[in-house]
């Protein structure tokens, strides 16, 4: 049966735009023009369902806002605005519950640069930094880029999940050269969503053996229903000073290019610490001011825009989740808890996991992220980027169904 006769259920009652692509082809997208790279033109109904930003057309409100910011500003130097500040802090109070003083708030270009920063203002070379892996790629590079000793915290795979090895992770804290943990949370690639329980007791662990946590915070406004994501500075006034938060509205309303991300830091003195490691780092660090803006509207207009997203990715992950059921139940789909990266495994395929990416790409031209790349652990799955029009997750699925086939008869 093709997947566009199975009669999806459309989402009705949606006031933006969630079926126009802006296609991406030549103008500087690394995402993009991976697939010309790989296959040397640009396929038609064809989109990359990589990296983590989203291929759906800007929210109104955003696009119109910085028009009428632009008709009305000198673009030069900028610092963050009260208003800025203030947009940040009404949108963690509404959405997240967590209450914070606007004089906590760092800004950076980005939530990698948050904790790139973090590792070398709070660690020295030789030191260890935990990470619960497989995990986003960028953190092992923060860890070995600098000198530092990746202390690994491998998560146990629980059928169609994963829980924390508490057991591990509290041996691996009390090492004296344990110094500081990257908490990713939502957890990217796996979508877990964090409870509370699992928080208290990686916050206990931490404060009992003086080990720093910086939590990625970036995709906690993106959560599946039923679940909830908790800051985990918000747990307790202990938790918060031993903690820098980063996060940004990058991941929630597809801002990647406007380069403004926050690091929320409740310890005046490791504030102003991770500040000075800012200015030895580049000198002047700086968000530009469209970002400062960008991100002012999306806090303050476009909560509506977001719920409709959140449908989208569910509509979607609904669907793929009963296509492969039915057409490859060998192929397993992790819980989605959070964000929109949904964590599939192909390791019964029987596929070594180069060659799965080539097969993918060249014969099926479909461009996830390979699960190599967040970890040994990861070798064998995909990692499908659920932000985009249905339309495409459907034709991809087809292309997926075609291949495998293929593949799959001739080894029989």
């Amino acid at each position: 049966m093709s997947v566009r006769r199975m009669k999806w259920k459309c989402i009705s009652g949606m006031k933006y735009d969630f079926e126009t692509v802006i296609r991406r082809e030549n103008v500087g997208s690394g995402k993009w023009n991976e697939i010309k790279d790989t296959l040397g033109f640009f396929p038609k109904n064809v989109i990359p369902f990589s990296v983590a930003d989203m291929e759906f057309v800007e929210a109104p409100e955003i696009v119109e806002g910085l028009k009428q910011f632009l008709d009305k500003s000198v673009l030069g130097y900028a610092q963050p605005t009260i208003a800025f500040k203030e947009a940040a802090k009404s949108w963690l109070s509404r959405r997240h519950g967590w209450e914070i003083d606007t004089e906590w708030i760092r800004d950076t270009p980005g939530v990698i640069n948050g904790f790139f920063t973090a590792v070398k203002a709070f660690t020295q070379e030789g030191e260890g930094v935990m990470l619960m892996t497989p995990v986003y790629y960028p953190m092992y590079a923060a860890v070995t880029r600098h000198n530092r000793v990746l202390v690994e915290n491998k998560l146990i795979r629980m059928g169609d999940t994963y829980e924390i090895d508490f057991t591990d992770f509290e041996t691996k804290a009390k090492d004296p050269n344990t110094k500081l943990l990257i908490l990713c949370s939502p957890h990217n690639p796996s979508g877990r969503v964090w409870r509370r329980e699992e928080l208290e007791r990686i916050g206990r662990i931490c404060l009992e053996n003086h080990v720093l946590v910086v939590s990625d915070e970036i995709h906690f406004d993106i959560v599946s229903p039923g679940y909830k994501h908790i800051p985990f500075a918000s747990l307790s006034p202990e938790f918060a000073m031993n903690t820098i938060t980063c996060t940004a509205p990058s991941k929630t309303f597809n801002l990647a290019g406007l380069q403004t991300a926050l690091a929320i830091i409740p310890n005046p003195e490791l504030r102003q610490k991770f500040y000075e490691e800012q200015q030895k780092d580049d000198g002047n660090p700086k968000c530009n001011i469209l970002g400062l803006e960008g991100c002012r509207i999306a806090y303050t207009k476009c909560e509506e825009w977001l719920e409709q997203v959140k449908a989208v990715i569910e509509h979607n992950r609904q669907i793929i989740i009963t296509f492969l059921a039915r057409e490859f139940p060998q192929i397993q789909v992790m819980k989605l808890e959070g964000t929109y990266l949904l964590w599939i495994d192909f390791n019964a395929l029987g596929i070594e996991c180069h060659e799965l990416a080539h097969l993918l790409r060249e014969k099926a031209h479909l461009f996830f992220d390979e699960g190599y790349i967040f970890g040994e652990d990861g070798a064998g799955f995909e990692r499908w980027n659920l932000a985009c029009p249905t339309k495409y997750v459907e034709e991809g699925l087809e292309r997926l169904k075609m291949v495998l086939n293929s593949v799959l008869k001739k080894g029989e």
